[in-house]
C-alpha cells in the first residue's frame, strides 16, 4: 500500500494493537488502526484535505519516489482513509485494504486491475446486476473471456476451471436470491487453475462470513451497506494480501482515481464500532421474520440460507455464522398484487438499498436487476413476483405485523 505519514504524537504503527493477546473482532472494530494527533483526541480526526505540504522540494521528490514516508495526495491516500483501511483490514483478517468511492468501484477495480486481453475469468452466475454487466459486457469488450457457472455443483465448477484462469469472482450469498457458493471447494479449484479468488461478501458482512479463512484471496465490499449501514454514504473496499495490493491494485486505483473521500472514511470508520451489534441484531430479526413468512399461504418461495429448505443450507451453516439480514420473498401472486403489497407497507420503506438500520424492500425485476433484461433474470430465478427484504433494527414484532397487514390486503 501507499506509505503512510505518521501524524505528530502518533503511538506506533497503524493497525497494531499494543497488547499481549489476540484481540476480539469487536475490540478491533473500535480500536484497530487508531492514529491520534498531538491533541490526543478520543474521536478519530477527519483530515478534509486534498493535498499535503513539504518542508522542501527534496522532501517532495523523496515522497513521490517512496523514499520518504509522507502522504502526497488524497487520491493516493489520506490519514483518515488510512485509519479506515487499517481498521477494516484488522477486522477482516487481511494484510491490506484499499478504500474506494463506491462498492462497484471496488468490484471493478478488484478484477480490472488483474486482467488483460486474452485472460480468462470464471464467475458465479447469480449476482448483483451491475457486477453482471461488468463481467458480461465491459470485460469482453477488452478481450477478456468470461464464463459463468450456474449453481454450486462440483462438476460444473471443475469443468469451468479445467483451463487456465486469471480470476474467479463469486458473490455469496448472492443478491437477491441468496444463492450459496462453497468457498472452500471453489478456492481449491481456482488455485489449481492458477486463478485468484475474489469474493463479494456484501450480503454477509465481515460479521457473518470470513472468506479469507475459507480460501479466498480477495474480499470486496460496498461499505454503503452494513459497514456504514445507516444510509449516509457511498463507498467500497478491497481487501487482500500486500502482494495483491502492490502488484495489481495500488497503481490501478492511483491512476484511475476511485478514491474514497475522507468524510466517507470517517463516517464508516465510526460505524465499524457498532457493526457487530447492528448486524447480529438484524440477522436475528431476519431469521425470526423468515420463519414467520415461511408458513404464510401467500408465499410461493422463501429464500433464506438458514432455513432448512434453502438449497445451500448445509454449506451456509458451514461457512456462515448467521443467515444474513436479507430475505428473498417470491409471492404467489402476479406483479400488480406484488406492487399493492409493497404500497401497503407502513413501516418498511420501498428502497433499493440493503444492510441499512431501516428495513427496506425492493422489487428486483423493476429496480436493481432491471438492466440485465427478462431472459437473464429468468435464468437467475428472479421473477416478477419476487421482492427482496432487507431487515433493519426495528423490533421484529413490528416488522412482522407490517408484513402481515400488507399481505392481508392482497
Amino acid at each position: 500500500m501507499t506509505k503512510q505519514h505518521r501524524p505528530w504524537g502518533y503511538h506506533g504503527p497503524a493497525g497494531e494493537a499494543k497488547v499481549d493477546w489476540e484481540l476480539h473482532p469487536d475490540t478491533l472494530a473500535v480500536r484497530a488502526g487508531l492514529a491520534r494527533s498531538g491533541f490526543n483526541e478520543t474521536g478519530e480526526a477527519m483530515y478534509l484535505t486534498s493535498g499535503f505540504t513539504y518542508n522542501s522540494a527534496d522532501e517532495a521528490a523523496a515522497s513521490f519516489s517512496g523514499d520518504t514516508d509522507h502522504f502526497v495526495y488524497s487520491r493516493f491516500n489520506n490519514p483518515t482513509v488510512a485509519m479506515f483501511e487499517n481498521r477494516l483490514a484488522a477486522l477482516e483478517g487481511a494484510e491490506a485494504a484499499v478504500a474506494t468511492a463506491s462498492g462497484m468501484a471496488a468490484m471493478f477495480a478488484s478484477v480490472a486491475s488483474v486482467v488483460a486481453k486474452g485472460d480468462r475469468v470464471v464467475a458465479s452466475f447469480a449476482m448483483f446486476s451491475s457486477c453482471y454487466v461488468v463481467l458480461s459486457e465491459i470485460l469482453p469488450r477488452w478481450g477478456v473471456e468470461v464464463e459463468f457457472v450456474h449453481g454450486n455443483e462440483l462438476a460444473d465448477w471443475e469443468a469451468a476451471l479445467s483451463k487456465p484462469t486469471k480470476v474467479v469472482f463469486v458473490e455469496t450469498p448472492s443478491n437477491p436470491m441468496l444463492e450459496i457458493i462453497d468457498l472452500k471447494m471453489v478456492s481449491t479449484l481456482a488455485h489449481n487453475a492458477g486463478a485468484i479468488l475474489i469474493v463479494d461478501n456484501i450480503m454477509a458482512s465481515p460479521v457473518l462470513q470470513k472468506p479469507l479463512e475459507l480460501g479466498a484471496d480477495v474480499v470486496v465490499y460496498s461499505t454503503t451497506k452494513h459497514l456504514d449501514g445507516q444510509g449516509r454514504t457511498l463507498g467500497g473496499a478491497i481487501l487482500g494480501s500486500k502482494e495483491y495490493v502492490s502488484e495489481y491494485l495500488e497503481q490501478f486505483v492511483r491512476h484511475t482515481g476511485p478514491a474514497m473521500s475522507p468524510f466517507t472514511a470517517w463516517t464508516v470508520l465510526k460505524s465499524l464500532e457498532t457493526l457487530s451489534m447492528r448486524v447480529n441484531r438484524m440477522n436475528d430479526s431476519a431469521f425470526t421474520i423468515a420463519k414467520f413468512l415461511a408458513e404464510h399461504k401467500l408465499i410461493k418461495q422463501l429464500r433464506y440460507p438458514f432455513l432448512t429448505n434453502h438449497p445451500g443450507h448445509q454449506v451456509a451453516l458451514a461457512q456462515m455464522s448467521g443467515g444474513g439480514t436479507t430475505i428473498g420473498i417470491e409471492l404467489a401472486v402476479a406483479e400488480p398484487a406484488v406492487f399493492k403489497f409493497l404500497n401497503s407497507l407502513q413501516v418498511i420503506d420501498i428502497s433499493n438499498n440493503l444492510g441499512d438500520s431501516k428495513s427496506l424492500i425492493t422489487h428486483p425485476a423493476s429496480s436493481t436487476h432491471r438492466r440485465v433484461g427478462e431472459e437473464i433474470r429468468a435464468k437467475m430465478g428472479i421473477s416478477n413476483s419476487l421482492v427482496r427484504l432487507s431487515v433493519g433494527l426495528e423490533h421484529p414484532a413490528d416488522l412482522i405485523q407490517d408484513l402481515e397487514q400488507a399481505l392481508a390486503k392482497i
